[in-house]
């Protein structure tokens, strides 16, 4: 059993929802990430969304491209990204930690050999927000080889037929964008939301997480209502750009929020 699978059961065992917070690889500079994956988890963090740093991220808000913009600055890249999961491995052997990118660099390195190298790293599943899953085949054979979930993408405009292929390919979880448009924008409909995690629930049994603004501890503990995992990205990337230029307080501001998240996912 993969270690999201293994993550996700023992959650449902304990009546308990996952958070998975999302930071951006190499933000505001590569010695900060791995420190800042640990205070996360320290904080309550159940799984690790780490994201690539990409120059075209076409799926992120302004929070999340400016962190990216940082992150480059320092020419961090995939195989750089990959030794951080494999330092972080070192002190964590448990945590799952998913990689969110783009195709490009993926593809680059080739399928397999990307597969390979995530898979030596320590990393447990893949988002590639560019890969629609008609073109994905290729991609999940080779993660699948190796062991590796692939975790697709369902919008609020999916159509029926579309979600039962995505939710027939992925594995781990899925992943449910709660609003139309990016990272960080727009106002939650929890009762939307709902009803659209109840029918993908109607396709499979794998765990739903939803994302997209959830921007504080309320809005996580609504979202923890209706779905198995509360994903929250640019809420914490904020306080990451807030303390740049003093980058000790990065891990403590960020582990701040996300454990009155925990607090709230767990108080609900």
């Amino acid at each position: 059993m993969s270690r999201l699978a293994t993550r996700f059961e023992a959650l449902r065992q304990a009546g308990r929802k996952a958070l998975v917070p999302y930071v951006t690889a190499g933000d505001p500079a590569p010695e900060h990430t791995v420190p800042l994956l640990h205070a996360l988890v320290e904080a309550g963090a159940d799984v690790l969304e780490l994201g690539v740093p990409f120059s075209d991220p076409m799926a992120e808000g302004p929070v999340i491209q400016k962190a990216m913009e940082r992150a480059l600055e320092h020419d961090v890249t995939l195989d750089e990204v990959l030794g951080m999961v494999r330092t972080f491995r070192e002190r964590d052997s448990e945590t799952p930690v998913v990689l969110m990118g783009y195709l490009n660099p993926v593809e680059i390195k080739g399928y397999a050999a990307f597969a390979r190298a995530a898979a030596e790293a320590g990393v447990d599943g893949v988002l590639v927000v560019d890969m629609p899953p008609e073109e994905a085949d290729e991609l999940v054979a080779a993660l699948r080889a190796q062991d590796l979930d692939m975790i697709f993408l369902i919008a609020p405009t999916t159509e029926p037929e579309r979600m039962r292929a995505i939710t027939e390919l992925g594995s781990g979880f899925l992943y449910y964008v709660s609003l139309k448009g990016v990272t960080g924008a727009g106002h939650l409909d929890v009762s939307a939301v709902r009803e659209r995690v109840a029918a993908i629930h109607e396709l499979t049994d794998l765990p739903v997480g939803v994302g997209f603004g959830i921007r504080d501890a309320e809005s996580a503990a609504s979202i923890a209502s209706v779905a198995d995992a509360v994903v929250v990205g640019s809420a914490l990337v904020k306080q990451v750009e807030a303390n740049v230029t003093q980058p000790e307080r990065i891990a403590p501001a960020v582990a701040a929020l996300l454990g009155e998240m925990r607090a709230a996912i767990d108080a609900r």
